[in-house]
């Protein structure tokens, strides 16, 4: 699909007469509204009766979907060459666990990326064990050696590229070609790139899962995830869903079909920023390491250049040594929000440090990894502290944003610890003495008018 055709499903796809026209005769709107429904009416028992099974497009049950659900369905489906439907989830999390529930059984083998986003490893080493299916965590780096991999009791391959946290690109189209000949179903946590950066049907993937909680929907108001299937896997789906008894809101299938109409023009957007942000913080001297995927440096980047059509906004970095509470100063002192998502929302910069994570994931210690998402706004880059202290807030007194240098460098490993050994660091040195007295510094870029002052 060209760039120019999918820019336009984005803004046509999902419009059905009979979804925007209730009434031919008196004209009709632009995009279907939302309709809200529990219980369904029949005309007659025959009417009712043909109901069964649900599909889009007849009225069945309100868990089964209403013009608003179908809508969205439809558009997102469009967006990915080769795929027969799209169900829709309460959020991304529950999407990854019916997509692996709907292939999965006891006995059965499942091939985890070790990069995958923390939910979705929680319900491998949760709720599948639990389910008798086992997770062997694999090397995002491996390519067609994953065939190597493979078992008799092997059904699933679970691929997320960009990694969540650590960003390393994936041999999509490589390591499905390996799964297909060996009859193993392939399904992929699209959410950073989105159908419309990197058409995961199309690469050869099964199934493509979108927490439309994220760029879908855009401003940081929805909940939703989705699952788009080939037909081969299409029924399976369904199946999972009605079983497990998963259904979207309404409400918030419209909201991400509205944002899904301008998903186009702030993904650029997201693009420029994220990359002048990382641009910037890679020639900061308390940044040890930039993981953006446009970026040279980051690992699986010439898979990028070849597979993707540009960036969204994520991405993280690695500072160089510094405590925690040093960690958390310069966090704080960075213009934006808090959040412990991607963070969705389109003018704000989102940033949160992996802490926890990281510590499990790199046993004695690491250097900060902090992951940001530039949005809408003009404010790049960001300002933050070019030299170590901080005056604290008059509602709290922080430490000082000093860090002292580490080394890191990144190595390949296969291990179920994760990515340990792709972000090795030294382990955190003590930060500098507070200097409570003493303000941070902020950088502005030349030609640009800081806030109550002149421009430099």
């Amino acid at each position: 699909m060209s760039e120019h055709r999918s820019e336009t499903r984005l803004v046509e796809a999902g419009r059905r007469r009979e979804w925007t026209h209730v009434d031919a005769a008196k004209g009709g709107i632009v995009s279907p509204g939302v309709w809200r429904a529990s219980t369904v009416l029949f005309d007659d028992v025959a009417t009712m009766h043909a109901s069964w099974p649900p599909e889009t497009g007849k009225f069945q049950y309100g868990r089964s979907g209403t013009p608003t659900h179908w809508a969205l369905s439809e558009a997102l489906t469009s967006l990915e060459p080769g795929a027969q439907t799209t169900r829709l989830f309460p959020s991304g999390a529950a999407a990854c666990a019916a997509a692996l529930l709907s292939v999965l059984a006891a006995g059965d083998e499942v091939l985890m990326v070790d990069s995958a986003y923390g939910p979705t490893r929680a319900f491998c080493d949760g709720m599948l064990r639990r389910l008798g299916v086992a997770t062997r965590y694999y090397d995002p780096l491996i390519g067609p050696g994953i065939a190597d991999l493979i078992g008799d009791k092997t059904k699933a391959i679970f691929l997320e590229s960009p990694g969540s946290l650590t960003f390393e690109v994936q041999d999509v189209p490589a390591i499905c070609a390996v799964a297909k000949a060996r009859g193993i179903v392939t399904m992929i946590d699209n959410t950073w790139a989105t159908p419309l950066l990197f058409p995961a049907i199309a690469a050869g993937c099964d199934m493509s899962i979108l927490a439309c909680t994220k760029y879908i929907g855009g401003h940081a108001d929805v909940m939703l995830g989705s699952v788009t299937a080939t037909e081969a896997y299409a029924a399976r789906l369904e199946r999972t869903r009605r079983m497990l008894g998963q259904s979207a809101g309404p409400d918030d299938a419209w909201l991400a079909l509205r944002g899904l109409r301008t998903l186009s023009v702030r993904l650029a957007r997201h693009h420029e920023s994220g990359l002048r942000v990382a641009r910037w913080l890679a020639r900061q001297p308390q940044v040890a390491r930039v993981l953006h995927p446009a970026l040279p440096s980051c690992p699986g980047h010439d898979l990028f250049a070849r597979d993707f059509r540009g960036a969204s906004g994520l991405f993280s970095f690695v500072l160089k040594g510094g405590d925690e509470a040093a960690h958390a100063c310069l966090h704080d002192r960075m213009v934006g929000d808090q959040s412990n998502s991607d963070g969705a929302g389109p003018v704000s910069r989102r940033r949160h440090v992996i802490t926890s994570g990281v510590k499990d994931l790199r046993p004695g210690g690491c250097p900060a990894v902090l992951r940001t998402k530039p949005g809408l706004d003009q404010r790049c880059p960001p300002q933050a502290p070019t030299r170590s202290g901080c005056r604290p807030r008059p509602s709290a007194r922080r430490p000082s944003c000093s860090a002292a240098p580490a080394a890191a460098r990144p190595a390949s490993s296969g291990s179920r610890e994760g990515s340990s050994a792709r972000l090795q660091g030294a382990p955190p040195t003590a930060a500098g003495a507070a200097r409570a007295s003493t303000p941070c510094r902020r950088s502005w870029p030349r030609g640009r008018r800081r806030p109550g002052g002149r421009a430099q």
